[in-house]
């Protein structure tokens, strides 16, 4: 594992996200504290030294699990994030004093407002709930060393948030070599390296999308890159930006951790050769991709007619893509698109900016 230097401290370059931790089998809210101790040992085997959980994972459950597991190592061998989320809650003290309780420390090494995008601003900068004053209060007191948020804006709402508050200590956002024109991450990015704000990367490989790609990208990748895997490149990709300081990964057992921590064992980003070749791939996967659903789950929670909107979207993706939805089981538990309200309350909540009733819509009609 390599290291980059964070204000006097070391950081792996590769850090583990919690949100996909393994759960108990038929229940997702609830982790599966055996499968997800080992994937916790063996991040701490292989180097990695950052972790980060919010309050509304696992429905809480997440918090409380690194509690558990991270008391178990001395807390200066690790670095602990935790994040605020205004669409949960809106009593911060109370849920700060909370999350510090589960955890099991007494303070963050790094906090963030969470989910910063343009439908929570108002929330987020209201002068009377004064959520940045409290949190630099938390920071004075030492509860809190860094403070930071993780962001879905657009680069214009980025930039209206950064002119509120231009003293973030870091950001967490969005990026993979996908969503750098698709989500226009570029320009999140280039905004926050105008702001001398140093990036955490979340959904580096867009929720496991860019595990496997089409046949034809996967092709001019191996052609480029033999031995190479393909998540790899993703992984590589981000080690060509300066900007980026972690890179977090969502592992769910202690293989994806071994196999992830191998790409990190020495900075190694990717060529002018190999960036070429990723730009076909890209080309030639972007034509058979389907709607760029990363699995995150944040729509459920709002969705009034309780759809698992995405395991619909990926029978969409089957049935446009690759026309065999039949493949996937839990498409014949669950209600179908045609349950849906068209209300448009998980499109709010959708960080990839999915017009969610649209394709629930379309997947009715298809069916």
């Amino acid at each position: 594992m390599y290291y980059k230097e964070f204000r006097g401290n070391k950081i792996s370059a590769l850090g583990l996200g919690s949100l996909r931790l393994p759960t108990v089998p038929g229940n997702a809210a609830s982790i599966d504290r055996t499968g997800a101790m080992e994937v916790i040992d063996q991040a701490f085997i292989e180097g990695i030294n950052f972790f980060d959980t919010a309050f509304t994972y696992h429905n809480t459950d997440s918090e409380r699990f690194l509690g558990e597991a991270l008391s178990r190592h001395p807390r200066d061998s690790y670095y602990l994030s935790s994040k605020f989320y205004v669409g949960a809650r809106t009593d911060l003290d109370h849920v700060f004093e909370e999350q510090l309780a589960r955890c099991r420390t007494e303070y963050f090494d790094f906090y963030m407002l969470h989910s910063v995008q343009e439908q929570f601003f108002d929330d987020y900068m209201d002068p009377e709930r004064d959520y940045i004053g409290y949190l630099l209060k938390q920071k004075e007191a030492g509860r809190i060393r860094y403070l930071g948020f993780s962001s879905h804006a657009a680069p214009d709402g980025l930039e209206k948030f950064l002119q509120w508050h231009p003293g973030f200590d870091m950001a967490l956002i969005q990026l993979n070599y996908l969503d750098w024109t698709m989500l226009d991450g570029r320009r999140q990015y280039e905004i926050l390296a105008e702001h001398n704000i140093p990036v955490w990367v979340m959904e580096p490989l867009k929720g496991g999308r860019l595990v496997h790609l089409s046949q034809e990208a996967e092709d001019i990748l191996h052609a480029a890159a033999p031995g190479q895997s393909i998540p790899s490149w993703s992984f590589r990709y981000l080690m060509g930006l300066d900007n980026v300081q972690c890179v977090l990964s969502g592992m769910s057992s202690p293989q994806e951790v071994r196999a992830n921590a191998e790409v990190f064992r020495e900075s190694n980003a990717l060529s002018a050769a190999e960036r070429t070749a990723l730009e076909r791939a890209v080309n030639a996967f972007r034509d058979s991709f389907g709607v760029p659903c990363s699995s995150c789950r944040y729509c459920c929670p709002v969705c009034p007619a309780d759809l698992d909107i995405p395991a619909l979207i990926q029978g969409y993706n089957e049935l446009t893509v690759g026309g065999e939805p039949w493949k996937l089981f839990q498409l014949t538990q669950i209600k179908g698109p045609e349950a849906c309200l068209q209300c448009g309350a998980c499109a709010k909540r959708c960080p990839q900016r999915i017009n969610i009733p649209a394709v629930m819509k379309k997947y009715a009609e298809l069916r």
